[in-house]
């Protein structure tokens, strides 16, 4: 087995036991700290904290009579600011908003904020540059979600010529599925910041409730302020708008009325050890959605939600192309999806693209899709998908493991004939593209709807998609289901490989076992590879 230390502040590390497994080790290990006992763990990346701060620290993990042990140097911390001492209450009445951004704003470069054992009633709370925010364990931030308590941030502002971002006019705050739009503000907002941490064994809860409707409506009007007559999209728990070097590790999100965590044109953004929690019936409540953002990490979480667990986008079309580069070396590793649309989701607002994507070692159980692309006419030429992999993956109930619908109804013009026709049209600067995609060493058992369901555009194929060593078995109770949301796509089930409008299909040492029907359903595939 080897360790190695993945993150680490003054006072916590994220320690990878990589046994081979794919989120839990084979075994339980005791941790101890500076030969202090520091609980048990069996997840292959292990948050640990009780670390001392500007000194090396000893941490060894036993199991009978093996032992691991790594040195950890942290760096020195030379401040705390206790939100106790600014005059939070945290007994879950008290509105603690002001008082946790006193000492915020007060603590200086390196130090750390410190919300201990509590519960916080807050509003929103803005971030600062060269911070560290601990969550202690039994902290937990309670957002309010009375809409008229919030404030809100425009979507973009344009000014001086050369001061905005990317050396251009413009100042991206809010945005909303793609398109700049004014937001509530979240419970965590971060504002062109840099070298911050949330850590800690504390949790956020944004309170919401779907069957209470406290965000959400039959009328989608979830995004109206009324009494001001305009729309303002619903809050994050974290949103974080052209920030650097911002670590998030250890502590729970839950019950967002919206995407979980949202960093949009950051870069080096680590997400450790987090868990993500969401009833299954909440839409739009994704997991972790980096959109234009660059040096990505999120290695040992763990998702439960009521929409995509983590969905990599970069923009709409209708938004300047400055402020939608394409999203790129992004690694996903040793996490666990259960419950959710799709484990891990490449769009549908992509139209900056994405590259250099790599997804290991994953566990997905009960996931409506596995591995999902969804793109569709409008996005744009530069709406291409290059770099892919998708390796040692093991997914069980997972309705359809692998889909890539190039015909996705989202939107307002979802579903007219200009996005859905199956006839091929003129290719111009609206068309997307896909570009070579692998999945290798992959296993699926107990499928319903189908093995692979595939469909690129006729006028733009998929260039070629590798499958290596991959195995898919269909459960005995199988039920039909519709594997990609595009019009005229039935409920089917236990069905192989169906693939339409791709340049090569390139499978090797693939299995499936139990389909009904033929195993490969090919239509407009201008060349199959068989190994």
């Amino acid at each position: 087995m080897e360790t190695n230390v993945i993150w680490r502040n003054a006072r916590a590390a994220v320690i990878e036991l990589d046994d081979g497994g794919y989120f839990t080790c084979a075994d339980t290990w005791e941790i101890f700290v500076n030969e202090e006992p520091a609980g048990t763990t069996n997840t292959v990346e292990t948050y640990v904290d009780g670390l001392v701060p500007g000194k090396r620290n000893l941490i060894r993990f036993v199991c009978g009579e093996r032992e691991l042990s790594v040195g950890v140097t942290t760096p020195a911390e030379p401040f705390t600011i206790n939100v106790r001492d600014c005059g939070a209450k945290g007994d879950a009445e008290h509105d603690d908003t002001t008082n946790i951004q006193a000492a915020i704003m007060a603590c200086p470069k390196g130090g750390r904020v410190l919300i201990p054992a509590g519960n916080y009633r807050i509003k929103s709370l803005f971030l600062k540059s060269n911070i560290n925010i601990e969550l202690a364990e039994g902290a937990v931030l309670l957002a309010r979600h009375d809409r008229a308590a919030l404030a809100c941030i425009p979507g973009t502002v344009t000014g001086d010529e050369g001061a905005g971002y990317a050396g251009t006019d413009m100042l991206p705050l809010g945005r909303w599925e793609g398109e700049s739009f004014s937001t509530y503000c979240s419970t965590f907002t971060g504002l062109s910041v840099h070298d911050v941490c949330i850590y800690g064994r504390g949790a956020i809860d944004g309170q919401t409730d779907f069957a209470e409707d406290n965000w959400w409506n039959k009328d989608f009007k979830n995004i109206f302020r009324p009494e001001e007559g305009r729309e303002v999209a619903r809050p994050r728990m974290i949103f974080l708008s052209e920030c650097e070097n911002v670590s998030l590790a250890g502590f729970t999100v839950r019950n967002s009325p919206a995407w979980n965590i949202h960093p949009i044109l950051c870069e080096h953004v680590d997400a450790l050890c987090l868990s993500i929690e969401g009833p299954k019936n909440s839409h739009n409540t994704d997991g972790f959605d980096p959109e234009s953002c660059g040096f990505v990490r999120i290695l040992g979480c763990q998702f439960s939600v009521g929409d995509d667990c983590i969905a990599i986008k970069s923009g709409k079309l209708c938004i300047e192309p400055e402020l939608r580069p394409a999203t790129h070396d992004v690694l996903i590793s040793h996490c666990y999806m259960h419950d959710g649309h799709g484990a891990v989701v490449l769009g549908s607002e992509a139209a900056g693209g994405i590259k250099d994507l790599t997804v290991s070692k994953c566990l997905f159980e009960r996931t409506d899709r596995g591995l999902r692309v969804k793109t569709r006419r409008g996005r744009g030429k530069d709406a291409v998908n290059e770099g892919i992999t998708f390796e040692h993956i093991r997914m069980d109930k997972v309705l359809t493991p692998f889909v890539v619908n190039s015909f996705y109804f989202c939107d307002k013009d979802g579903k007219t004939d200009y996005v859905q026709s199956r006839e091929a049209l003129p290719v111009d600067d609206r068309t997307p593209g896909f570009g070579a995609t692998t999945f290798c060493d992959i296993e699926a058992t107990n499928c319903h709807a189908a093995a692979a369901y595939i469909t690129g555009l006729p006028e733009s194929k998929v260039t070629r998609l590798t499958f290596q060593d991959v195995h898919v078995t269909f459960a005995a109770d199988a039920e039909p289901f519709v594997p990609a949301m595009a019009c005229g796509v039935e409920p089917m089930v236990r069905q192989g490989i169906i693939a339409q409008n791709v340049k090569v299909l390139d499978l090797q040492n693939v299995r499936i076992e139990g389909q009904d029907g033929d195993e490969l359903q090919l239509q407009n595939v201008d060349k199959v590879i068989r190994a």
